[in-house]
């Protein structure tokens, strides 16, 4: 499963929510036929399968309707959780682009090619998406980077290989 979102609000008063994606074109989610929600973003077991009514941009964010949430109060009770889909129901990713799942516990190397830590998360920041990246420090504690997922810091990413390259140095 892949985590794509959170259900933020509802949204008028047929059953409509209102969305926060983690991601940069929620359109495409339209060719996922039914959307997982839940709870914990980390334990996919309580789960439930919602089928796709329809999906648009609504002002500056993104509303979806599925199948069986029929009014407002239907929304509400969904709201805080998780949405995701399994990851061989997902649309295929363009060159350069990737889910934030596929970054997580990528190793992550500067161009001197030395070892800046691991891939633990990612944070939207509005502007653009923020990697946070740790590493032990030679006394066991961990040192935290956050860099930001763009072009001039991000040289190249090698899902293949583990491997993230990017353009910062360790004392920054």
């Amino acid at each position: 499963m892949v985590v794509l979102g959170r259900v933020t609000a509802p949204y008028g008063v047929q059953g409509w929510l209102r969305l926060h994606p983690f991601g940069d074109d929620p359109g495409r989610w339209r060719e996922i036929s039914s959307w997982w929600l839940g709870r914990d973003e980390n334990d996919f077991s309580g789960w439930c399968a919602y089928p796709l009514q329809a999906l648009r941009l609504q002002g500056k964010s993104w509303v979806v309707k599925l199948t069986g949430v029929d009014d407002r109060s239907g929304a509400e009770r969904l709201v805080g959780n998780y949405f995701g889909a399994p990851r061989d129901e997902l649309p295929k990713t363009d060159l350069g682009e990737f889910y934030w799942s596929d970054l997580i516990g990528l190793s992550v190397v500067n161009l001197g090619n030395e070892p800046l830590g691991r891939v633990v998360d990612l944070l939207e920041s509005g502007a653009h998406a923020v990697l946070v990246v740790t590493e032990e420090n030679g006394c066991g504690e961990k040192v935290e980077r956050l860099l930001p997922f763009v072009d001039h810091v991000v040289k190249e990413v090698e899902i293949p290989a583990g491997l993230l390259r990017v353009d910062w140095e360790r004392d920054w």
